[in-house]
């Protein structure tokens, strides 16, 4: 098998193939979310525990319906609170190890979280976003709804702009398309630029415009609350004054240039409300999408853990 990996913790890791194969299993199970009965039995008799130790709203409901739509039991201890409470995150893996869980999927604030946990228990384990470093399933959606609107990744030029510091599926979505082939810009406010960005071998603008030109694909990312960002910038305002993608910002991407965001997006600061609604917006896209891929991450994981059992 391409993907013979036990958990799912990073885009770094994986090669071309692998990230090529997840994204041709999900096409697969959109085959299933077609359906009027959305089941499917490969995970009948599997558990599979949410631990979302930061907030989250649309990336925890895509995982727990992938797994129920898998036939999986769904367990979700972020309601509760009791693993922040009581135990470490490596206390709360074994307890869920003797608690017959199978997958844990992990959303953490520390960097290298779910890699953490994956070297300390038996479940599999995959990274729903640890700290400000990867959120790789997120990344994974983002290329499956380029390849289908796309066909391709080879000779592609995707543009990234905005608040690259604090958005941890950028990473993710680096190493994704530049291990399949496409050429990576981005562009933010100074000081909220990732650093050593130029050392991945992607071209970093301040200036949007220039980060967009001949663009293929624009992806806009999340901005915080102003109060968030201290001294790093005056005002969202100016923000929006800059890099919001609009009308004006479409004029220097390719004619056919789609425009995506991980969501949830702040209309008018980060993507105008015109092309929010326009056709060049793949965001529906990217949430339907989102089911498929992380039904195929758990499909994928379990054939492995049967093979190593």
């Amino acid at each position: 098998m391409i993907f013979s990996k036990k958990h799912f913790i990073s885009l770094k890791d994986m090669t071309a193939e692998e990230i090529l194969y997840v994204l041709s299993t999900a096409d697969t199970m959109k085959y299933v979310l077609n359906q009027k009965n959305k089941k499917a039995p490969h995970l009948q008799g599997k558990s599979v525990f949410l631990v979302f130790e930061q907030k989250s709203t649309r990336s925890k409901l895509s995982y727990e319906l992938a797994a129920q739509y898998l036939s999986a039991n769904v367990v979700d201890l972020t309601a509760s609170g009791w693993f922040n409470e009581y135990l470490t995150l490596v206390e709360t893996g074994r307890v869920i190890d003797q608690m017959g869980g199978d997958f844990i999927i992990l959303r953490h604030g520390m960097a290298g979280s779910a890699k953490l946990l994956s070297e300390n228990v038996n479940a599999s384990v995959i990274n729903a976003g640890d700290g400000y470093n990867e959120n790789p399933s997120q990344a994974l959606v983002e290329l499956m709804t380029i390849k289908n609107e796309k066909g391709g990744f080879d000779g592609l030029k995707v543009a990234i702009i905005g608040d690259l510091t604090n958005s941890r599926v950028t990473l993710s979505n680096i190493w994704g398309l530049m291990k399949l082939g496409a050429k990576v810009s981005v562009a933010g406010p100074p000081t909220l630029l990732h650093p050593h960005l130029d050392e991945f071998g992607v071209d970093v603008f301040f200036d949007p415009l220039e980060a967009v030109c001949d663009a293929d694909v624009i992806m806009a990312l999340r901005t915080r609350k102003e109060e968030d960002y201290g001294n790093k910038l005056p005002s969202l305002d100016e923000y929006k004054s800059i890099f919001k993608i609009d009308e004006e910002t479409l004029k220097y991407a390719k004619k056919d240039a789609i425009i995506m965001h991980p969501g949830s997006i702040k209309r008018g600061i980060e993507i105008s409300s015109k092309l929010i609604e326009s056709k060049r917006c793949m965001v529906e896209d990217q949430i339907s999408n989102g089911v498929a891929v992380r039904m195929a991450l758990l499909y994928l994981l379990s054939l492995n853990v049967e093979e190593i059992k």
